[in-house]
């Protein structure tokens, strides 16, 4: 599965949003340092860099073409390629650990995010936001196509969502946090293609179907799956086409030592 900066950030404005709508819930502490889990092309990691300008920031992530345009874009920031499933306390400590869109690409959520609290300093904080959208028509739609009789024997596996619910977080919050907020907002983007949603969706969810097929099978997938997305994705009378895309916040404060 290869992550391509180019194809995530045609979409830049509306992928942002979220992270400008989590920073500004956080606390205008004076954090000292700061992590950015799954930076992906940094654009994110530079949100932090404007709200808290004298903070030590570290962006990380898995894909070396997102740390490649990270560095390229925001030199003023650290990058560094890391694989977010390993264990990361080697890193020390950071007043505040963040992350927009990532953690629902690592599995078993009830141990991550205890695990993830290991990196908030005493007082710290943690703030995370999630794409919630599982139940979408898009997601259905691409599973149904990968798991029919004429697509299957290409696909060894499907995308495991690996996402808990709104219940789920709030018990692991309030089982690791003394201080805690969460809330939930669902985004209608406005687009003017049905194309627009496969082209957003090749930058994230179907990666890792497009990583199993070849070149010459990749639009033929995306053709059919184009069909099904005019049914479900009606145009409103304007033309345009609404995509909601419901996502998950959360912010916590650790106990001071």
């Amino acid at each position: 599965m290869k992550w391509q900066s180019s194809q995530y950030l045609k979409f830049k404005e509306e992928r942002t949003q979220p992270a400008i709508d989590l920073v500004a819930r956080i606390p205008n502490n004076p954090f000292k340092t700061i992590v950015d889990l799954g930076c992906g092309p940094g654009n994110r990691t530079h949100l932090l860099g404007k709200q808290f300008p004298n903070s030590r920031i570290i962006g990380l992530d898995s894909a070396p073409d997102m740390i490649e345009r990270a560095r390229l874009d925001y030199p003023q920031y650290q990058f560094e390629t890391c694989d977010l499933a390993d264990d990361l306390t080697p890193l020390g400590q950071f007043d505040l650990v963040f992350s927009n869109a990532c953690l629902q690409w690592l599995p078993n959520h009830q141990e991550l995010l205890p695990r993830l609290k290991k990196l908030v300093a005493p007082g710290g904080t943690f703030a995370a936001q999630l794409p919630m959208n599982s139940e979408q028509p898009i997601h259905r739609l691409i599973k149904e196509l990968a798991t029919n009789n004429q697509w299957r024997p290409y696909f060894q596996e499907v995308r495991q969502q690996h996402t808990l619910t709104i219940s789920d977080y709030f018990d692991l919050m309030k089982e690791n946090y003394p201080q805690f907020d969460s809330w939930s907002t669902t985004y209608f983007h406005q687009l003017n293609a049905h194309e627009d949603i496969i082209e957003w969706y090749k930058g994230t969810g179907l990666l890792p179907y497009l990583a199993q097929l070849n070149d010459s099978q990749i639009p033929v997938f995306l053709a059919e799956l184009k069909t099904q997305v005019i049914q479900h994705y009606p145009r409103q009378k304007t033309g345009t086409i609404l995509f909601p895309f419901p996502r998950f916040f959360m912010i916590g404060t650790t106990k001071t030592s």
